[in-house]
């Protein structure tokens, strides 16, 4: 059985995990939602001085205050950041880093440097107070992550229980080491947009269609942690028989 370690997307908390939590562990796994600094219940625990580094930092003292061992990382949409950083940090102590719609981060790179400079211009402009960034309304976080299988309960979920994100994470850029140890398992879940991405053969992301990665497709939207958490855990389980 697993141990898994799973981290949330950005304005999300452990909350996002819950369902899926609760299904892997009724098949026998450990599953340790993780909620970052600055988001849902550690809200106050943040200023303007958050960055990416607190991510990292809140990942590999989770895992190493509880001596996990053996530890599956698994990354949602943003976490791909502050999980390949962790990643790089966590040595023997990681067997298996899984990226769920997302992909690993190189070391100099951040949030930021994957969108458009207009959208990025845009985030800027909508950061409260220097170093906020509240969740974008659907109809524009919908223009690049897709909304596929959320209902109105779980999409006003997603509304009210969302968290700013503390800007720093998403402009701070990625120190080395941004590889994980020899050794270490790669698995890559893809989302249906990304799907198409990878069956298009976009230069950049054909190495995750190489091994040592391994691919699992999920024909749900971006969020299925919400959509569709009975069948993310079961292809999480898939991952690591």
């Amino acid at each position: 059985m697993a141990t898994f370690v799973l981290v949330p997307g950005a304005w999300l908390g452990a909350w996002a995990w819950e369902d899926t939590a609760r299904a892997l562990q009724e098949r026998g796994h450990t599953a340790l939602p993780l909620t970052l600094t600055g988001l849902a219940e550690h809200a106050d625990q943040v200023g303007p001085q958050t960055g990416l580094d607190t991510h990292i930092a809140d990942i590999t003292g989770f895992v190493e205050r509880n001596d996990l061992r053996d530890v599956t990382l698994v990354a949602h949409s943003y976490a791909a950041a502050p999980v390949t950083g962790a990643a790089g940090r966590l040595g023997d102590r990681l067997e298996r880093v899984i990226y769920v719609d997302s992909a690993p981060f190189a070391a100099g790179m951040c949030m930021l440097d994957l969108m458009p400079p207009q959208a990025a211009d845009q985030l800027r402009q909508q950061v409260d107070a220097g170093w906020r960034l509240p969740m974008p309304p659907f109809e524009v976080l919908g223009l690049s992550s897709s909304l596929d299988g959320l209902d109105e309960g779980q999409r006003n979920a997603l509304r009210t229980r969302a968290t700013p994100q503390p800007f720093g994470t998403f402009t701070q850029r990625l120190a080395g080491p941004a590889e994980p140890g020899p050794g270490v398992d790669r698995v890559l879940i893809a989302c249906r947009d990304f799907t198409g991405l990878l069956d298009a053969g976009v230069p950049m992301l054909a190495y995750l269609n190489q091994p040592p990665w391994r691919r699992f497709d999920l024909l749900t939207g971006h969020w299925p942690m919400l959509s569709a958490p009975a069948e993310l855990a079961r292809v999480l389980d898939k991952a690591v028989s």
